[in-house]
C-alpha cells in the first residue's frame, strides 16, 4: 500500500492577518520530489491537474498517495533554492510531526528554543532591547538599530529572504514584546547569538496576506 501522509497547516502568528486562499482537501499523488535545505517539495497529481506544495524535509517519495488538508496556497512564491517561481504553491506540514511547515509566520510561540534567555543588550549607537523595539517601534520606524539576541527560529529562503525570531530576555509572552522578526540574507541557526543591525518597519505587508505590527529588515548579523 502506498504511503499516505497528512499535511496540516500550523496555527498563523498573532502579528500576521491571513488572506491566503483555503482549500479544505487536497489529495494526489507525488509526480516529483526536490529536496532543498530545510524543505521538501511535492508536485502532485490531483483530480483537478497538478501542484506543487512544500513541507519541511520529509522523506517522501514518488509514487506516495498524499492528502494534504487545511491548506494554505500562496501565489508567485520564489524558491531561491530551487531557481524557480511557483504560480501557486501549498504549505503545511506532515501531520502529526509538529514540524513547522514551509512557512516563516508560523507562531512565534511554537519557536525551536524556549530554554532561558539572558543576552545582554548591545553596546553601540542604536542599540536597542528586542522588548524596546517592539514597544517604541512607532517612535522607532524607519530608523537604524543594533539589537542583541538569540535565533529562536529560523527559516531561510523564503520569498527571497532569511527569517530569523529572535530574543533577549527581555518583554513577555503575555503582550508578545519578547520577540522580533528580523529578514536578512545573512544565513544563520537556531541557538545562535547574533548582533543585528538593521531598519526598523512598522505595519509592513509583504502581500498575501503577510502584515507585520513591527520587524527589521536589510539587517546584518554580527557574532
Amino acid at each position: 500500500m502506498k504511503k499516505l501522509l497528512t499535511i496540516c497547516l500550523l496555527v498563523a502568528a498573532p502579528f500576521m492577518t491571513s488572506s491566503w486562499a483555503v482549500e479544505s482537501v487536497v489529495t494526489g499523488e507525488v509526480l516529483e520530489v526536490k529536496d532543498v535545505d530545510s524543505y521538501t517539495y511535492l508536485r502532485l497529481k490531483t483530480k483537478d491537474g497538478e501542484t506543487w506544495a512544500a513541507v519541511t524535509t520529509a522523506p517522501v517519495k514518488k509514487g506516495a498517495k498524499v492528502t494534504i488538508e487545511n491548506v494554505m496556497v500562496m501565489n508567485n512564491f520564489e524558491s531561491k533554492a530551487l531557481k524557480k517561481t511557483f504560480p501557486s504553491i501549498l504549505f503545511g506540514n506532515l501531520g502529526g510531526t509538529g514540524k513547522d511547515a514551509a512557512n516563516p509566520h508560523a507562531s512565534v510561540s511554537k519557536v525551536a528554543d524556549t530554554g532561558p534567555i539572558n543576552v545582554p543588550k548591545a553596546s553601540g549607537a542604536n542599540a536597542k532591547t528586542v522588548a524596546e523595539i517592539v514597544m517604541k517601534a512607532a517612535e522607532l520606524k524607519d530608523k537604524p538599530v543594533r539589537v542583541r539576541g538569540k535565533v529562536v527560529k529560523y527559516n531561510p529562503e523564503v520569498m527571497g529572504k532569511n527569517w530569523i525570531h529572535l530574543r533577549d530576555g527581555s518583554g513577555n509572552a503575555a503582550d508578545n514584546t519578547n520577540d522580533i522578526l528580523v529578514t536578512t540574507m545573512s544565513p544563520a541557526k537556531i541557538g545562535d547569538v547574533v548582533t543585528v543591525t538593521g531598519q526598523v518597519r512598522t505595519n509592513k505587508d509583504f502581500g498575501s496576506g503577510y502584515a507585520y505590527k513591527v520587524l527589521i529588515e536589510e539587517a546584518t548579523l554580527q557574532p
